[in-house]
This record gives C-alpha cells, structure tokens and sequence, in this order.
C-alpha cells in the first residue's frame, strides 16, 4: 500500500489521452524503425562488400568449395568451356645431362568471336626457355627476346591494332604464361616454344620431370587496399606478400569441364645418354620404349595422355657403365663452357644419434590421395628412428600443432603415440609454412639436445605463392639444421622442393604414388643416415676464374649424389681437380682432364640461368637491386633467354580482325591434379559481387520504404 501510494501521484501527473499517447508511440516506432532499416542498407553497402572480399579471397585460397561461387554458365545455367581449346606436343631429346624440349601449344578458337587466349602453365624447374615461334595458318612469326616491359607494349599495340601476337613471360622459376592475341574464329594458331632443363642423376638412375599443370597455391598474406577486389587474371587476389596473385593462379577444373579433346599431349622422348641403357621406367605413366644402339625413344603407351600429373621418365645404365665422372664442352661466341659431373661414392655410418623433426602439411591441397601418401611417409620415417635418436612431429595448416612440445626419445612408447597421431590427420584450411619452418627450425639449446645430429624432413605439395620469403627464412634460421623435402601429389611446386633442400643443406625427393612410397622414401632415409661429404672444393685450371664456376661453392653431397658444376671462361687444358673431406676427417680428391671433354649442346644457357639463380638468390632479404636486375636482363638478352625481367614476343605485321569486332580473352583453365578433391577446383566467375551487393542494398531501401508506407497506413 505505500509503494502504490507513493507511484501513483507521479502516474496521474504523466497521464495522458489514450489516443494522444498511441499516435505519440506509433510515431516514435515509425522514425524508429525506418533509421534502423536505413542504417541497415547502408551498412550492408559498406560493410558487407569489404568483409564478403576479404572471406571469399580467403576461401579461394584453400577453402573446400573452391574460389568463385559464380561460373561461366549458358542459358540454361550450364558450365561453359571456354571457346578456346589447348592440346599440347612435347618432343624431348635427352644428350648426356641436358634435356632439350620443342613444346607445341594449339589454341582453336571453336567459336564465330575473335579470341585471345591466356594460359598459365607449369615448366620443370631448372627450365631455361629460349625460342618462340608463332604460326598461323601459313605465316610463321619467330619470336624475339626483349625487355619485360618492350615485349609487354608491343604485344598490347598488336593487340589492340587487331595484329595476332604471341608473348610468353615468366612468373616463377617453374610458372610461365602464354598470352596470344586475336585467334579467328574457327581457326587455329600454334605457338612452339624451346627450352632445356637439366637432368637429374643420383644412385646410378637418371630421371627427367614434364609437368603438365599444376596445384593451387595458397596465398598468404592480407589483401592489398589499392587492388580491385575482383578476380581479373586468376582465382585470387593480390596480398601483402604474393603482389602477383591473380597471375599465378590459374582456374582449375575437372576433365569433365573441358571440351573432349582439350588438355591432352603427345609426348616423344629421345634418350641418347652417352651410354648403354639398360632399362626406362616411370612410376606415373605405362611407357613404350624402342631401342636402337645406344638411343631408346620412349611414347606413353596411351598415346595422348590427360594433363593432370607430371609424366616422369626414369633410366638406369647397363651394369658396369654407370658414370663416376664426366666432363662436357661448348664454345659459343668465342668463350668455352664446360661442364663437370663428379659422383663421389661416399658410404658409411653415421658417426651421431639424430634428432628428426618431421612436419607434415594438412592443408586444403592435401585431401585425397596427397594426405594418404604424406602419412605414409611419415610413418615410414618413423621406422627408421633408432634407440637413440630423438623426434618429434609437427602438422600445418591454417595452424601450426606439435605433437611434443619438444623432441622426446623414440622409445616404443612415444613412437606408438606418433603413429595414432599421425593417423588421424586430416586435410584442411590454408598453407601457412612460416610458423611451422620456424617451429621446426626452432634451436633446443637444452643439454638434452647436445651431440645429436638435427634434421628437419618437410613432407608437402609446394603450393604456396610465396616461394621467395619462404627462402629467406630457411637461410636466415636454419642453423645446424638440415631441412629435407618430401614432394607430394601428382602435381608438386617441384621449384621449392629444390631450392628449400638447397637453401637448408639437404636433399629432396618425390612421392609421386601411393603405391610406390617406400622406395622413394628408403633412398631419402638412406642418405640422411649415411655421412655427407663437406668442404667440397674445386680448382679449374688457367683459363677460368673461380667467380664463373657455378655454383661457386658446391654444397654438401649425400649418399649417391653427384657434384654438378658449370665455368665459363677460356679452354687451354690442364685439369679439374675436386677435393673434399670425409667423415672420418680423410680427404677426398679427384683429377679430370679437360682435354677428354665430350662435345655438348646448349652449356652456355645452362650456365647464363646458373648465374641468373645465383643472382636472384641476393635478393632473398629484400628487394632486387638495380644491379642486379640489370646484370639478369643483360644474361637474358644476350643468351636469348626469359627470365624475371625478359619475355620472347612474336608479332605479326599485317591486321587481320577489324577494328569494330570485339575480342574476348578466354582465361584458359588448368586440370586439376590427379588424386586431389573436388576443393582443389578453382572456377571463373562471371563479375565482381558488386551487383549482387548493390541488389542486397536496394533491397534493405524497399524494406525501410516498406515500412514506412505500413506506419502511414496504420498510424496516419
């Protein structure tokens, strides 16, 4: 009774009519819901754009529906192949420990609009690209070699002056793009291209790698502000640390994408070793190989075969004939090169307990067959730990995770704890290396860790876009560690493979099936168990100075592998001498007399693109300096190669589509590789999400008008 005696005379003071106080509230409601409705649209206009951006550029990257939820699509809501078709033609000839390739790309145009089509495509890693040759119906245009920037102009003035134009221009080390400008409608134009790479020896076997596309990198980094968040060249967009995004990333489809009949090769291999052959394998392809004399010529059994794996051939010499020494020679321009195999022969045992740290990627390029055979691996690495060995294990993804957080003894009960952990892996999210080369390369400063030997296995796909930071981090952490890499898939970044071993003091291989783990991977355990040869020296005669011998100083060698080593300079015979120390601390040493030196082909562009990697390795810290840029566009220029900073451009004279036709570009896409999961897909999209933004705005206006004809109506 108080408190009601007390609130009521403050009631009857705020009465009002009944009538007066819901108009009153009705239009309190009114502006109160129409500022909200307003505020919502906007909102939606400002907001949702940069965040939707931000999320779809991250979900491109390594998400499980793939980078565009938008496709090329017909009238009836179909997926359209692009108008342009793409089958290749290798023709490889192999002499000694250079491979020599004519690479025939054809691009029909089987639609009635003029086309331009631009194609992003995988090179063996070591590839050194020096011709270019264009044909259109009978005209040939030989292609010639310019600065990045000249061939870029005069490949657009063609372009646009309705001429056809070919130009191709180097991404990455082992990523090249092939633009060619107004294709006829119904026709066909050819573009031929000439590249060596060299081959690779070790354990008495040679081998040579034809990729043929490749896997989607992750990109890492936060995305550019300046750049338009649409996809123009690629499924991704530029970030902070991969600039270059959208021209790295090519589309990735299914083979049922594509029209019958495109994205297949004819590949003829010519083996004329130098030596007897005594067999031809390849773990990812059935081969047919004919052999007379000394040469063998190898086809694929199927004929055309699918561009969704590397095609990998494989040789071994007859008993007795395998090499322990070679010496090859050119002269080109008035100057000699020569290069120089040397195969050591090193056995033993190894002298320390070790301490292995295997990391593992789980990243979205993973699923499928990759993750299965990545586990494998590990497992099998897992074998080989002795009693007093030390390990641990460290998975990656979005998230860097250990398993330890330190190495702990290989006892059977933490070997048992690995082996269920590494079983349950699964592959998901993006391909963040940094944190997890750091943690891996992470210093156990304890007394624990003393007097064991550190070695780090990194068992991934490669598909990162950011090759050139992740080098600079193994450099600068490494230490005493070793870092070993394990290629997975059909389809690695066999680039950073290569350099990350080279950069870490190790080795690589590659796990190219999942059948065939284990001997791959005995070979790799083999070498990291055996000693390593160290303070390997060489002494080139009069004639050759130390700065033109590349690499200037050959790295460590293991179990099996060769000392590989280019010079130029000036030949007036005497011999190379290399030397280098055992573990038992002996010294080991050998003389080649330059005077046996086999006749070879091509030495001189083996070395310009030596000299060019050693350069490029300079800027590993930073940016490249005007020096250097300058030096690598002189080796380019003068040995007819593309590099970072040249690209070949053939451009023909004569107009041939009138100026008031339209040329569409078709982005012509890459198969996804053999093994992976349907995330890997990486579709076109059609526009911008601009409209679809702009249509949600206008919809939260209609919602507010909505509202606010309903208020007038009620409370008018």
């Amino acid at each position: 009774m108080l408190l009601t005696h007390h609130f009521r005379p403050l009631t009857y003071a705020r009465q009002r009519p009944r009538d007066h106080r819901r108009g009153l509230e009705g239009r309190r409601l009114h502006h109160g819901l129409e500022a909200i409705s307003l505020w919502l649209a906007m909102a939606m206009l400002l907001f949702v754009h940069p965040l939707y951006a931000e999320a779809n550029t991250e979900a491109g990257s390594m998400a499980p529906d793939g980078a565009g939820a938008f496709h090329f699509v017909d009238d009836a809501g179909h997926w359209q192949t692009p108008a342009t078709l793409l089958t290749t033609e290798y023709q490889v000839t192999v002499s000694g420990l250079i491979a020599d390739t004519r690479l025939v790309q054809r691009f029909a145009n089987t639609s009635q609009q003029w086309r331009e089509g631009v194609y992003v495509f995988p090179l063996p890693d070591n590839a050194s690209v020096y011709g270019l040759t264009m044909t259109a119906g009978e005209r040939v245009i030989v292609g010639e070699i310019h600065t990045r920037e000249d061939a870029t102009e005069q490949y657009e003035n063609a372009r646009r002056e309705g001429r056809q134009a070919a130009k191709v221009e180097q991404q990455r080390a082992n990523l090249f793009t092939t633009r060619l400008a107004n294709i006829p409608p119904g026709e066909t134009v050819l573009v031929e291209l000439h590249y060596q790479q060299s081959v690779r020896y070790q354990s008495g076997e040679f081998e040579l790698r034809l990729p043929t596309t490749l896997t989607p990198r992750y990109m890492p980094g936060e995305l550019l502000p300046d750049q338009p968040a649409s996809w123009q060249g690629g499924w991704a967009t530029a970030t902070s640390e991969v600039p270059d995004a959208d021209q790295i990333s090519p589309f990735t489809v299914a083979e049922g994408d594509v029209a019958a009949g495109s994205h297949r090769a004819r590949v003829e291999l010519t083996l004329n070793a130098g030596l007897p052959i005594a067999t031809v394998t390849s773990p990812s392809h059935s081969l047919n190989s004919v052999w007379v004399d000394d040469e063998v010529t190898v086809t694929p059994q199927a004929g055309e075969i699918l561009m969704d794996r590397d095609l990998i051939v494989r040789w071994t010499p007859q008993r007795g004939q395998a090499p322990s020494a070679a010496l090859f020679h050119q002269s080109w321009q008035g100057e000699d090169y020569l290069l120089a195999l040397v195969v050591p022969g090193v056995n033993g045992e190894a002298l320390l307990p070790r301490e292995l740290v295997f990391v593992i990627d789980t990243s979205g390029s993973m699923a499928g067959a990759s993750i299965r055979q990545a586990r494998a691996s590990l497992l099998r690495g897992l074998e080989t730990l002795g009693p007093d060995d030390r390990f641990n294990v460290i998975q990656f993804n979005s998230q860097t995770e250990q398993l330890f957080m330190a190495a702990r003894s290989a006892d059977s009960a933490n070997l048992a704890r690995a082996r269920r952990y590494v079983s349950e892996l699964t592959a998901d999210g993006g391909t963040e290396m940094a944190p997890a080369l750091a943690a891996a390369l992470h210093h156990d400063n304890s007394e624990a860790a003393s007097g064991y030997v550190r070695q780090v296995v990194f068992i991934t796909d490669g598909a990162v876009g950011n090759e050139q930071r992740l080098f600079g981090q193994i450099s600068r952490q490494l230490g005493d560690s070793r870092l070993f890499t394990v290629a997975i898939g059909s389809a690695p970044n066999m680039h950073f493979m290569r350099e990350a071993a080279r950069f870490g003091r190790g080795t690589y291989t590659a796990i190219n099936d999942l059948g065939g783990v284990s001997g791959p991977l005995d070979e790799l355990f083999r070498k990291m168990e055996a000693p390593v040869m160290t303070a390997i020296q060489t002494r080139w005669p009069d004639g050759f100075t130390a700065t033109e011998a590349l690499p200037q100083r050959p790295g460590d060698l293991f179990l099996g592998e060769p000392l590989v080593q280019v010079v130029r300079g000036q030949l007036k015979g005497g011999e190379l001498e290399a030397r280098g120390r055992l573990p038992d601390g002996r010294e080991w040493q050998q003389q080649l007399a330059l005077a046996n030196a086999a006749p070879a082909q091509g030495l001189h562009r083996y070395w310009a693109r030596a000299r060019i990697d050693s350069l490029m390795d300079q800027s590993l810290s930073g940016q490249v300096s005007e020096d250097v840029r300058g030096e690598v566009t002189g080796l380019g220029l003068a040995h007819q190669l593309v590099t970072r900073y040249t690209s070949f451009v053939a451009v023909d004279r004569t107009p041939v589509r009138p100026l008031d036709e339209n040329l569409e570009t078709d982005q012509l896409p890459t198969l996804a590789p053999a093994g992976s999961e349907a995330s890997m897909l990486r579709y076109p999209q059609t526009a911008t999400w601009w409209p679809l933004l702009t249509a949600t705005g206008l919809l939260g206006l209609m919602f507010a008008n909505a509202v606010l004809m309903l208020q007038r109506r009620v409370w008018g």
